[in-house]
């Protein structure tokens, strides 16, 4: 069995971290890493894009596998040119909720529906955090940010339930208390033919936790309370929303082009 310390020489580059003491996004890297230890896939054929924000820093520059540090909210359309390009690798799209759902939130959509072969981990603090604690369209109503210091006026964006409605293939939420079955799920995206997204709840005590009185550890904690595996709870659901087989973008394209005789 592999160990923590062959985990990281093996799939982590040697450089200071940038992420703030309690942050999950040390903890995002090494579910994916742990995932694609477990698979069949190998670290040569993937390709991790990402956009801006702390959560890009995840792939890029920590992550030792071949990387695209895009521009903000632009990571699913930079990763879908490298899927059809070369539909053999393994494309993974790291992003937090402002840069995906925000920002991107149109390609995020279209990604979707399209149905293209791209493996979406949107990791989720419910705010713009590099920039300062910004309300987001991930924040929950009432809640206090930088810009929203009396409370968020508008309602958040269920942004697991608005893809799945788009059309992906596969579609999960988890947090980062529910390790084991945040790798599991990693790994069960990248053997899915289609879009694949998993929400990732994370905590993020620098911006988040101080407002409301909280460390890493109560984050955490909080997770473990406030969800269930129960579709049918009062508590937020973690677990799979859809897995369906459908069609494929990039393998109905390469089918036209043989259809056509080449190109």
């Amino acid at each position: 069995m592999i160990t923590a310390a062959e985990i990281k020489e093996k799939y982590v580059r040697n450089h200071p971290s940038p992420f703030c003491p309690g942050c999950g996004g040390g903890m995002v890297l090494n579910a994916m890493s742990r995932a694609v230890e477990r698979s069949d896939v190998e670290k040569e054929d993937i390709v991790a894009v990402s956009g801006i924000g702390c959560a890009a820093w995840i792939p890029s520059p920590h992550w030792r596998v071949d990387t695209l540090h895009t521009t903000h909210g632009r990571a699913i359309p930079f990763a879908s040119g490298v899927k059809i390009a070369n539909r053999d690798l393994e494309v993974m799209v790291v992003s937090g909720d402002g840069d995906c759902a925000g920002i991107g939130g149109n390609h995020l959509l279209h990604g979707a529906r399209n149905n293209i072969d791209l493996n979406v981990l949107m990791v989720n603090n419910g705010l713009y955090a590099m920039t300062g604690g910004q309300v987001a369209p991930t924040t929950e109503h009432g809640e206090r940010t930088l810009t929203t210091p009396h409370g968020n006026p508008a309602s958040s964006f269920e942004v697991a339930e608005v893809v799945k409605a788009a059309g992906a293939s596969h579609v999960a939420r988890w947090t980062t208390y529910h390790m084991k079955e945040l790798i599991a799920e990693v790994e069960k995206a990248m053997e899915t033919d289609g879009f694949s997204f998993i929400e990732i709840m994370t905590q993020c005590p620098t911006r988040k936790g101080k407002k409301q009185g909280m460390d890493g550890i109560d984050m955490l904690a909080w997770y473990k309370e406030n969800t269930s595996k129960d579709k049918e709870s009062d508590k937020m659901f973690v677990g799979t929303l859809c897995d369906v087989e459908k069609p494929e973008l990039v393998g109905s394209i390469y089918r036209q082009i043989d259809e056509l005789g080449g190109v």
